[in-house]
């Protein structure tokens, strides 16, 4: 398995996307956001999304360097219009824009649509927790039938990722950031690509029986790209009830409020979907000093971690400290990439024109 260095992956996918069209300020961005996945262990929204990405937008999908537009404003409030522009683009803007109106009024509430895929959205709630912001995001992807309802077997929702950041002096920023299915489409991808397995019970087949094959989410895996309308299945929600609900409330704040739309058949059969996001913030001292509010927190938290561990060698972590652990780790160590990951990238490299010895040396 090929392990590469976060600074030369960087470079690399980077240059991927600036062969294929983007501004050098984009494809380092892109290039920024997709690494910065994989060093917190989030392979799913790593780099093994370049292929797709480059497909998007030499298919339309995605516009190369589309600036986002504040559609509508007031001191505490603000609707986003991504016009179809790459979410690492768009979602920093829109926290950007967020946080500026917190940091004056206290509150303030943004709206994402028509956005590329945002990634992983942890980055985002850490980018506002950076600058003390406590923040709720609520997403959903129109055009993206993957998950079944609770209670039934037909895709009818879109992966709805939820994520809440809590910045604490002294510690660690909290950084709650899932899916609202069982596992992201992107855990099924690097599944079908030789990755991780899912669990035997994450995806649903039409006769009701559970599965953790990505062949009942893309259908023949034989093909070089993966299409996740090709099966027959549907990702599970987690939680029974929980999950799915969850999922209905980011399709209708995400998707139905912002206008970005919901879940459904794409249009006109295009292939295009969006992110829709709505994001909450709150400067903590607009409810209690700073200081008051680290101090109980930290409490809490040594509190949590106190309990006694459900196996040996094991322990209790909070949210945000896996990712933290296995960025230092990434750092020193360097990406695993498996073979059908650091192939497919390689092959994109030399499909927009990359010359072999652009290509960085795996350790």
């Amino acid at each position: 398995m090929p392990t590469l260095d976060a600074h030369s992956l960087h470079a690399f996918v980077a240059e991927i996307f600036t062969a294929a069209g983007c501004s050098k300020e984009e494809g380092g961005r892109i290039a920024a956001s997709l690494v910065a996945a994989n060093l917190a262990g989030h392979d799913s929204h790593g780099v093994v999304r370049v292929p797709r990405y480059v497909a998007w937008l030499r298919e339309g999908l995605v516009r190369a360097d589309a600036a986002p537009v504040v559609e509508r404003e007031t001191a505490i409030s603000a609707v986003v219009d991504g016009c179809f522009g790459f979410g690492q683009i768009a979602a920093p803007f829109a926290v950007r824009l967020g946080v500026e109106k917190a940091h004056a009024s206290g509150l303030s509430a943004v709206a994402l649509k028509n956005a590329g895929h945002i990634g992983r959205v942890g980055e985002w709630a850490e980018m506002a927790a950076e600058q003390g912001m406590i923040s709720i995001h609520f997403v959903n992807v129109k055009g993206s039938l993957l998950v079944a309802p609770f209670g039934g077997v037909d895709r009818r929702l879109s992966t709805a990722p939820f994520c809440l950041g809590v910045p604490i002096a002294g510690e660690g920023p909290i950084i709650l950031d899932f899916a609202t299915s069982l596992v992201a489409e992107g855990k099924v991808l690097v599944a079908s690509h030789g990755g991780p397995a899912v669990p035997p019970d994450s995806l649903i087949l039409p006769d009701g029986r559970f599965t953790g094959d990505p062949s009942a989410l893309y259908g023949d895996l034989a093909q070089p790209e993966r299409n996740p309308e090709g099966g027959e299945g549907a990702i599970r929600a987690f939680g029974l009830h929980k999950g799915s609900g969850l999922a209905v409330l980011c399709e209708l704040l995400a998707g139905a409020l912002t206008g970005n739309g919901t879940a459904g058949p794409r249009e006109g059969g295009r292939r295009r979907i969006s992110n829709g996001m709505l994001s909450f913030y709150l400067r903590p001292d607009a409810i209690d000093r700073p200081d008051a509010f680290a101090a109980r927190a930290q409490r809490f938290l040594a509190l949590c971690r106190s309990s006694r561990p459900d196996r040996p060698g094991g322990e209790v972590l909070m949210p945000g400290d896996p990712e933290r652990r296995i960025r230092a780790e990434r750092e020193r160590d360097g990406i695993p990439l498996p073979l059908a990951v650091w192939e497919p990238l390689l092959a994109t490299a030399g499909s927009v024109g990359l010359p072999p010895g652009r290509t960085p040396t795996p350790r």
